[in-house]
């Protein structure tokens, strides 16, 4: 029996599937001679090739979406890159599954094959990418005098560090022949559509998946000030080091910048935010007989803050109950022990512990993507039963946060919330269920 809490997360999650999103987005005229994306008309042109190109954890999904709404009336052809074990079947355009959160050899032949499609396209074609997170590890390059292992050191180093998903992808562009609008650059002149599922705080179009579509506005040397905020510069390959104070010194070109011409023929657009995840939500939560409130839609920040924000918040709470407290965005953690885990897992943990013994506060940290970290689950739920279990099983939770491995401990205690590849990724959800007590 799925539990209130877990049916709001889960319709919240159903809410941002790109079987609903696409079909918003992508629409063909009744004269069948246009695209419509997002409410903008593309014709097409005598001639004309419609490509679909994809790189994220949804983009298999969003494809085959797209792939149904388009080819009634347009042949199609491209390539997706998605995370192993997101892919959907598609009909018409090749896939391959790659690594993430670090990336793999998969991910650099998938950017090889990227580019060589940018190639074959024409002027009068159009383009269409489907991008959503994950897109950074999934289509990563090598600079010139480095490899694939000390630019997979570095995705290690930056995820442990506490930099958030912006820092690390101002990093990341700077080591990229694709990212950070440089894809889009390739693809010159042909016209070029970018529906995007933000993963990112504030809906950056620019930071989601390193917007290899996007104008960029970081730069080198921001990327080194990042290296030295995170003191990483002894624990980066010394190549890669190298490169970004090249670029810095302005002996490799930079990322295209906003107002750039070579961008003219691009068009960028949102097509689903964490934003929507929330109002789906809280409608679920009204049918549920709760009493919504909505914290924040911005959440970032160190875990073990945000999980103390919450119960702060949770208790003191003075409104109707049953009530239903919702928040999104995406944490940091410093990784400190040598346990398995991910953020959402310790978020919930942390939460559970400050909580107590309360028995009317249940927490849920979740990734709308289905994955949190290098496991099975998209994060936690807890409420003073998964102590009660622990005490029963021996095991102290505090040792296990301290480790880093809120995993572990959900699995002896009980408490991951597994849903599998979700093939959407719009940050995380964090809610909080308050009962009223028993008379």
């Amino acid at each position: 029996m799925i539990s209130d809490i877990e049916r709001i997360f889960l319709d919240a999650v159903a809410a941002v599937h790109p079987a609903q999103l696409m079909q918003n987005n992508i629409t063909v005229s009744p004269d069948r001679q246009s695209i419509v994306i997002a409410g903008a008309t593309y014709p097409v042109l005598p001639g004309s090739r419609i490509w679909i190109l994809g790189a994220g954890k949804a983009s298999s999904a969003m494809a085959r979406e797209a792939e149904q709404i388009l080819t009634p009336s347009f042949p199609i052809q491209g390539f997706i890159v998605t995370k192993t074990g997101h892919t959907v079947p598609l009909k018409y355009l090749e896939q391959m599954e790659a690594g993430h959160p670090v990336p793999d050899q998969n991910s650099v032949a998938a950017t090889v094959k990227m580019q060589a499609i940018a190639k074959q396209v024409g002027a009068r074609d159009i383009v269409l990418l489907l991008l959503s997170g994950g897109a950074s590890a999934l289509l990563a390059d090598v600079p010139p005098g480095s490899s694939l292992e000390e630019v997979q050191q570095l995705f290690e180093v930056l995820l442990k560090s506490g930099a958030d998903i912006r820092e690390m992808n101002i990093v990341r562009k700077h080591l990229s022949a694709v990212k950070g609008g440089q894809l889009a650059r390739l693809l010159a002149p042909a016209t070029v559509c970018t529906l995007a599922l933000s993963d990112v705080v504030g809906d950056d179009l620019s930071i989601i998946g390193s917007g290899p579509t996007v104008a960029d506005p970081s730069t080198f040397a921001e990327s080194l000030e990042i290296i030295r905020r995170y003191r990483l510069g002894d624990k980066i390959p010394a190549a890669l080091l190298q490169w970004l104070q090249n670029g810095a010194a302005g002996k490799i070109p930079e990322t295209p910048k906003p107002g750039s011409q070579e961008l003219a023929h691009v068009h960028n657009y949102l097509a689903g935010t964490n934003s929507i995840a929330l109002a789906a939500a809280e409608a679920s939560a009204i049918r549920l007989g709760y009493h919504p409130v909505l914290l924040s839609n911005t959440v970032t920040g160190n875990v073990e803050d945000v999980a103390a924000w919450l119960i702060e918040t949770a208790k003191a709470y003075k409104g109707p109950l049953p009530a239903c407290l919702l928040a999104g965005g995406e944490t940091t953690v410093v990784v400190t022990g040598n346990g398995t885990g991910g953020r959402n897992q310790q978020l919930a943990l942390k939460a559970g512990i400050l909580a107590g013994n309360n028995p009317n506060i249940i927490v849920l940290s979740g990734g709308t993507d289905g994955s949190d970290g290098p496991t099975n689950a998209a994060g936690a739920i807890v409420d003073a039963s998964t102590f009660s279990r622990a005490q029963e099983a021996g095991i102290n939770a505090v040792d296990y946060l301290r480790n880093h491995d809120a995993w572990t401990f959900f699995s002896k205690a009980g408490g991951l919330l597994v849903t599998g590849p979700t093939t959407t990724n719009v940050m995380d959800l964090m809610i909080v269920l308050l009962t009223a007590p028993q008379p």
